[in-house]
């Protein structure tokens, strides 16, 4: 039976409410479901986890629970009253079934307590640094991360009276360096744009532990299918959803995974913010992330694939792909990735950028189009797109060279997107 307000009152005056009890205990979720199917594989979880069939009705899937309002209750107000108003349906930006049913996917792929969609990447990232840090705080960052981010970090961290240094993803000594008295997080990449920098991960983790910081992992280029950041003692771990998650390119969409204490210090920042993820949006990642293993297994073996032939063409400078061998980070890519590798390969084309320019002019399979991770191929030049923001001094500095060209590799058929390069670069060199 659910107390009544004079009940809380009791017991607040005698000590004993649960928000004065050091000893209690957060759960995961919040969740519709208790089963998070946690000994199964990928696979079966992105199918399974999460996912709530309607029991009035029978319909087998998540509803689209398309409102913005819920009906207020006893239970309601005893969760605003003892603040545990994420635990309760109140209000669609504080929580929805569709929400809590793809956070629940994310969960068991990400082995986390606890997770949060948002209406963006950069909100995800944005929300997730606010809450983990105070006036006066400093973060060490990477160069190399997605030009939205170093640009938050860089522009907007100072208006909050904090600040940030920027270093090598790779080298472990230059960040321990970097690191003040101030210094709250640590906020790398796993796998770097455009040139597929590999961050080490347990060397990162163990400096954290040692400073006492947060170490906060964007994880999009990877997944959580390639590698579990948390599992290597991460903090949180981010993924823009609009990337491989989603794997459609039709939604927009970020997510924050970690423990059920973390993830609840940025539930209130995300609520200041307005960053939630609109129901609909919700049903189309869940309904997508039942076939990521699927398609991140297809992605792997076609980078992979393309990425030899990259090598050996005679009119490629230089690839970089995790998965090869010329790889400058191969040994670590191998113990860290696990035998996996990533859908995402960089080369540099004879020519420079004119050549590059007129390879994705003359190419019929890839798009030209910003983004990634979609089961199309798409391609893209850094120097014009995701890092565009940077100086030609700053591109140079991080090794964007003249000809850099960026390919997320799809799920097509492998022997047409080698026939389609090889076309396209034939009739650049004839």
């Amino acid at each position: 039976m659910k107390k009544s307000y004079q009940d809380i009152e009791d017991k607040r005056q005698d000590g004993t409410v649960w928000f004065n009890d050091l000893k209690r205990k957060r759960e995961s979720g919040p969740k519709l479901l208790d089963k998070r199917y946690t000994s199964y594989g990928d696979a079966t979880k992105a199918v399974h986890a999460g996912q709530y069939d309607d029991p009035q009705t029978g319909a087998l899937g998540t509803p689209i629970y398309q409102c913005s309002t819920f009906f207020l209750n006893e239970a309601s107000y005893e969760a605003i009253e003892e603040g545990r108003g994420r635990d309760e349906m109140i209000y669609t930006r504080y929580g929805n079934p569709s929400q809590w049913s793809v956070q629940e996917k994310i969960s068991a792929l990400e082995n986390a307590e606890s997770s949060i969609v948002f209406g963006s990447g950069m909100a995800a990232i944005s929300s997730a640094l606010l809450a983990m840090l105070d006036k006066g705080s400093h973060v060490v960052s990477s160069r190399d991360i997605y030009g939205g981010t170093y640009n938050f970090l860089y522009e907007d961290l100072d208006k909050f009276g904090m600040s940030v240094t920027f270093t090598s993803p790779t080298d472990i000594d230059e960040i321990e360096a970097a690191i003040q008295e101030n210094t709250k997080v640590l906020y790398f990449e796993a796998l770097t744009n455009p040139l597929l920098k590999i961050t080490p991960i347990k060397e990162l983790v163990a400096l954290g532990k040692k400073h006492n910081l947060r170490v906060i992992i964007d994880n999009t280029f990877l997944t959580p299918y390639n590698v579990k950041m948390l599992d290597f003692g991460v903090d949180l771990v981010l993924n823009s959803a609009t990337k491989y998650l989603n794997g459609h390119s039709d939604i927009i969409g970020g997510t924050v995974s970690g423990s059920r204490k973390l993830v609840d210090r940025i539930w209130p920042q995300m609520l200041k913010n307005g960053g939630s993820m609109d129901p609909h949006v919700c049903f189309l990642l869940e309904r997508s992330l039942k076939t990521l293993a699927l398609r991140m297994k297809t992605h792997n073996a076609n980078a992979l694939e393309l990425a030899t032939y990259l090598e050996n063409h005679p009119k490629i400078k230089r690839v970089y792909y995790p998965g090869l061998e010329s790889h400058n980070q191969y040994k670590l890519a191998k113990e860290q990735l696990q035998g996996k590798n990533s859908g995402m390969v960089s080369f540099e084309i004879k020519g420079g950028d004119a050549n590059a320019h007129a390879l994705l002019n003359n190419l019929i399979l890839p798009k030209e189009a910003t983004s990634l991770g979609g089961v199309e191929s798409l391609i893209s030049l850094p120097y014009n797109t995701s890092q565009a923001s940077l100086t030609k001094e700053q591109q140079k500095a991080i090794g964007i060279n003249d000809g850099l060209v960026r390919l997320s590799v799809g799920v097509e058929d492998i022997t047409d997107l080698i026939s389609d390069l090889e076309q396209a670069i034939t009739t650049i060199f004839k």
